[in-house]
């Protein structure tokens, strides 16, 4: 079971059973400008750490420090002036979507953290317990769980709601780092009953929007590409929408010997890295059908 440890005011994740590894509890959304103390911390704390990894800002392209090092990913869009990417980052048909989005009815705008929101945010989590092929770990989610889910990182996040009616159809919570270098979608989502109003691509432009008028200069929508799989409808989605692959340092700080020895062989990548993507590719497909088989089941047995 993952468990938190909290060294220099700031907390920690530890994951793993055989080789337990620590990263930021806000990995993506908070950064270390100065490892060593956090390093020499979890050395010390009584929750045994093997291996610490962090990574750098999206700004940050070369190296900076000198640990061990893989590159990671972004994907994440330059932002100057909403202007600029309607006109000059994106296509014509991201650009029609959110405009079709407004011919739809769908209204954007940023709104408060408050008990409105989260009844909202609990109505679009219920709406199917299957997203994207997969369970949706969000459903049948209490009041409560939502808030409490929803509620992290309150000082540095921006909600933004898309509504038809004034019922909330879809939502993005951004957070931004410590610096206002870049913000992150920590969680966007849009009633797939909605899809035709593009409801996901207005919340995207108003993202955008929302960084330029605080003067954010990056918009981040988590990595482009994961592991050995480089392409999917996702990154796809994200291209059009003007986000680019921006690769980045990851460290590896081995802190026991066992931690050492996991990172030379290439454990800390995980058992997946040594099948081929087109094995995993199979695996995802099989998944999906077993799963919507499996929705249509529990539907038929209503």
């Amino acid at each position: 079971m993952p468990s938190i440890v909290k060294v220099c005011g700031r907390e920690f994740r530890v994951t793993g059973r055989l080789i337990r590894t620590a990263r930021l509890e806000g990995e993506k959304y908070e950064f270390l400008d100065n490892p060593k103390p956090f390093i020499d911390g979890l050395r010390k704390c009584s929750t045994r750490v093997d291996l610490f990894t962090f990574i750098q800002r999206v700004s940050e392209t070369l190296q900076q420090h000198d640990y061990p090092m893989e590159w990671d990913n972004f994907a994440a869009i330059r932002v100057t002036t909403f202007d600029h990417w309607s006109t000059k980052q994106i296509g014509f048909k991201a650009r029609n979507k959110a405009k079709q989005a407004e011919r739809k009815g769908v209204v954007v705008r940023e709104v408060p953290f408050d008990d409105t929101l989260v009844r909202g945010i609990q109505a679009v989590y219920n709406e199917s317990p299957i997203r994207q092929g997969v369970p949706n770990s969000h459903y049948g989610m209490s009041l409560e769980a939502v808030f409490r889910t929803t509620a992290t990182f309150l000082d540095s996040s921006i909600f933004i709601g898309a509504f038809v009616d004034d019922t909330l159809i879809g939502f993005v919570k951004l957070v931004y780092d410590e610096t206002r270098t870049q913000a992150g979608l920590m969680q966007i989502e849009s009633m797939m009953s909605q899809r035709d109003k593009a409801p996901t691509n207005a919340l995207i432009a108003q993202a955008v929007r929302s960084c330029a008028q605080r003067c954010i200069p990056y918009l981040v929508y988590s990595n482009f590409a994961y592991g050995k799989k480089q392409h999917s409808s996702l990154s796809d989605f994200k291209e059009r929408n003007g986000f680019q692959r921006v690769d980045v340092p990851r460290y590896y700080i081995p802190l026991t010997r066992a931690g050492w020895a996991a990172f030379q062989v290439g454990l800390h990548r995980g058992l997946i890295s040594y099948l081929p993507e087109s094995v995993w590719a199979k695996a995802r497909e099989l998944r999906t059908v077993w799963y919507k088989r499996k929705l249509q089941s529990v539907a038929g047995s209503r």
